[in-house]
């Protein structure tokens, strides 16, 4: 039996490695987009589970929505709270566990989650999780990375440096629709699914290495758990896969990340 709590408690420390933050502000734009994707209107309740440093929660109170913000970091919550309070929005922000959600049933209109829940160990309990706190006929919007997207193959490339737990499931089966559909399809009574791409862009492609080498988890636990020559064969591969999603045209990076914006509406 693999134990879950084991495996929570280090992908925690591991997305608290560096600063996730300084990474997040590239996924601002899919934020709003999901924001407008869900259709939210003003005055409706809004949670952001697994929020980061608060985009998606944020872009809700940007139009005027009761937003709130659950992460399981507790330094992205505080940059979360910074970011609120300089923008003078009225967002709120709690440590909380996309497992363990802590709220009542049925609390929110709207439940976003860009890029965070996929990465729950047990990916049913999350669904469960993301399904129980919205309403009866509320919405569901996820944004989640795809198998043959930029960040599909990275975190592919990443797991065979350092192999992931046995007996999970790859979080990248959430950009998949027929694992949405084993997810959600039962409880839900609408799904729209389109893709979608995020873009990166960096002075080069040496340059996306540096700062993700510095502030993201992932990418820093490789590297410190592999020798000199392996990591040296990780950064190549790693510049091979960047420069193939490449779009720029010229000396500079506009990596393409292609993922799935999914809204779904919760059965009655």
């Amino acid at each position: 039996m693999t134990d879950l709590n084991a495996v929570r408690a280090q992908q925690q420390k591991m997305w608290a490695t560096g600063d996730f933050a300084m990474i997040a502000w590239n996924t601002v734009f899919p934020c709003e987009l999901i924001c407008e994707a869900a259709g939210l209107r003003a005055g409706q309740t809004v949670l952001d589970v697994a929020t980061g440093s608060g985009n998606a929660a944020l872009s809700a109170a940007r139009r005027n929505c009761e937003a709130v913000g659950i992460d399981y970091v507790p330094a992205l919550i505080e940059r979360a709270r910074e970011r609120a309070a300089i923008e003078r929005l009225p967002a709120r922000f709690e440590v909380g566990d996309c497992e363990q959600i802590p709220f009542p049933d049925a609390s929110f209109d709207v439940v976003l989650s860009v890029y965070g829940s996929m990465f729950a160990p047990d990916q049913e309990k999350a669904a469960r999780e993301l399904l129980r706190v919205c309403r009866p006929g509320g919405k569901l919007a996820l944004a989640n990375w795809v198998p043959e997207g930029f960040w599909g193959q990275t975190f592919a490339l990443i797991a065979r440096y350092r192999p992931a737990v046995p007996g999970l499931r790859s979080p990248i089966e959430w950009g998949t629709t027929a694992r949405l559909e084993e997810l959600f399809g039962g409880a839900t009574s609408s799904m729209r699914v389109e893709k979608r791409s995020a873009l990166f862009r960096y002075r080069s492609s040496r340059h996306w290495i540096e700062v993700f080498s510095t502030y993201f988890g992932p990418l820093m636990r490789a590297l410190e758990s592999v020798d000199d020559g392996q990591r040296k064969a990780l950064l190549g591969e790693l510049d091979a896969i960047l420069n193939r999603f490449n779009r720029s045209g010229d000396q500079t990076l506009v990596v393409s990340a292609d993922y799935l914006e999914v809204v779904m509406t919760r059965s009655g």
